[in-house]
């Protein structure tokens, strides 16, 4: 038994800015992890300025005392301490962009290097050099700035700048001591320049180099990213065959969701079963238009012979993380919801098409427009012809002998291999999925998806009622146990039957509008903030390959 290999078309919930044009659009992931390094310099920077600076003298009560004998000696240190601190604790603060952030910390470079020169010279001996001796080596802030070309990507002109602002401290620094008279060290004006200011200008060369390597590394991620008239923003998830990125549109700002088939390991590109696996997908969704089944916008291949499809967003989560994390459902949203499953896999039917893979976590419930507890249908990725409907044009290319589906949610005769699945099998799993809502646990469970699949096969199911605390009306429990048995003769013979039958249930209307809005403004409240940010991408990425 194995669980389908391809992702689910993720459903987002709102977009997040970088912020600032500083960082000229590369991409978000590359930003979020410019903040994190930028951190740890941060961290970095305090640790070593307070072990090189304070620890020492702190050990020993002379040195101890000459340091706190003037503010001189140690304000600058424990000012440069706490800003990096500060910088630090910063960039936790979810509420600044990553590139405001990022320019914080450019400015942070500059601060530091001053710190630094001002730690290194006042008092230092460096200074107290003989009139006529040749000044050698350099500052700590030559091997600090050029670590920031790497921790923050910029466009090239203004790391010069920051760059030069942030060098200038080591003359600066020294220039200023030797005007107020606190340094013997008196070079002419050419020894000056050719001793302090010109290697810094040679670390100013080096560090623009940097930064132009780097930002043009950012800026070819983020063309790759390009499929079509589609950008990817954010990967969302990723299982065995896919992976599932935010996107938009780069003309209409319009969101949307980029599945996309990735190379296996052994392999420079995806096999030509996978490619053909994935397009299909793609065209049976393509030719189903019931506002049920989920949207496909586009597909193509890609330059590097990606294939990708581009899916609409939705709002909400699906039925699997409703239930594990609100618990079971009342009958009468239940009924609701399934009767709205109902209409996906009718009009499925109706064009000779087995799901093959309806569970919890391939349905999902979205807030859509103004309307509350819209169903969407997902993951048409193993869908089959019945024989019937070879006329479609779709490939069967489910192999012999190759079980697909879900363990907990497979009907007995996909779990047998049988060569011939009709639309009742789907009907089994729809059953399973209410049960599921009803109790908040599967029909059936086993050690291992071989021992679920048994069950399947052979064990009676009990009723939804005797596993839940809810009171369950005898017809939908009677409905459930339909859905559910062993042979597609004895459940009901269409989505169409069950929705009726479903509808005929006493109190199957009970499920408003008002009450599903009053549910969503309660668990599920719309936040202008994050509507587009992905709600089931941790689900869509634990999923089995």
């Amino acid at each position: 038994m194995k669980d389908t290999l391809l992702l689910p078309p993720v459903a987002v919930r709102g977009s997040t800015s970088s912020g600032g044009t500083s960082t000229g659009g590369l991409p978000p992931e590359l930003l979020q992890q410019s903040v994190r390094r930028l951190r740890v310099l941060a961290l970095l920077y305090s640790f070593i300025f307070f072990m090189a600076a304070f620890f020492p003298r702190l050990l020993f009560a002379d040195a101890r005392a000459q340091l706190f004998s003037a503010p001189v000696n140690w304000v600058p240190g424990a000012v440069s301490i706490g800003v990096g601190a500060a910088l630090a604790a910063l960039t936790l603060a979810r509420q600044l962009p990553p590139a405001r952030l990022l320019n914080i910390g450019l400015m942070f470079e500059i601060v530091s290097c001053y710190g630094i020169a001002l730690a290194e010279f006042i008092d230092s001996p460096m200074l107290q050099q003989v009139a006529g001796h040749e000044w050698h080596g350099l500052s700590w802030v030559a091997a600090w700035v050029p670590l920031f070309t790497v921790v923050i990507p910029t466009r090239p002109l203004k790391a010069t700048i920051v760059t030069l602002a942030s060098v200038s401290a080591v003359p600066v620094v020294i220039g200023s001591l030797i005007v107020v008279g606190r340094s013997a060290f008196r070079p002419d004006a050419t020894s000056f320049f050719f001793n302090i200011i010109l290697p810094y200008l040679l670390i100013t060369v080096m560090a623009y180099v940097g930064a132009r390597v780097v930002y043009t590394l950012g800026r070819a991620i983020t063309e790759a990213r390009k499929l079509g008239s589609y950008e990817l923003v954010e990967r969302l998830g990723a299982g065995g065959m896919g992976e599932v990125w935010r996107a938009r549109h780069r003309l209409l700002a319009r969101p949307a969701a980029i599945k996309l088939i990735r190379a296996t390991a052994d392999s420079a590109g995806p096999s030509p079963e996978a490619i053909s696996r994935f397009e299909r997908e793609a065209h049976v969704t393509a030719s189903l238009s019931s506002p049920h089944t989920v949207q496909l916008f586009d597909f193509g291949i890609a330059d590097d012979g990606t294939f990708y499809y581009v899916m609409e967003l939705l709002n909400g989560l699906d039925l699997e993380t409703l239930v594990r994390k609100h618990g079971p459902l009342p009958p009468e949203r239940a009924i609701y919801l399934l009767r709205q499953a109902c209409q996906s896999l009718a009009e499925a039917e109706s064009h000779g098409l087995v799901h093959r893979d309806i569970k919890p976590a391939n349905l999902f419930v979205c807030r859509l427009g103004v309307e509350y507890d819209f169903v969407k249908v997902l993951d048409f990725g193993i869908a089959k012809p019945t024989e019937g409907g070879k006329e479609t044009g779709i490939l069967d290319l489910t192999r012999d002998n190759v079980v697909r589906g879900t363990p907990s949610y497979i009907a007995p005769e996909q779990a047998l291999g049988a060569t011939h699945i009709d639309s009742r099998a789907d009907i089994y799993s729809l059953g399973c999925v209410g049960y599921f809502l009803l109790t908040g646990e599967p029909v059936f469970s086993g050690e291992t998806p071989l021992a679920i699949a048994v069950h399947h096969v052979q064990t009676p199911p009990m009723a939804p009622s005797s596993r839940s605390e809810l009171a369950i009306p005898p017809m939908l429990d009677r409905v459930i146990l339909d859905c559910l048995a062993k042979e597609p003769a004895d459940r009901p013979q269409s989505a169409g039957e069950l929705s009726r039958r479903l509808g005929e249930i006493a109190g199957s209307d009970g499920w408003t509008v008002e009450r599903a809005c009053a549910w969503w403004e309660r668990h599920q409240p719309a936040n202008p903030h994050t509507d587009g940010m992905l709600t089931a991408s941790e689900t869509a990425a634990r999923r089995p390959s």
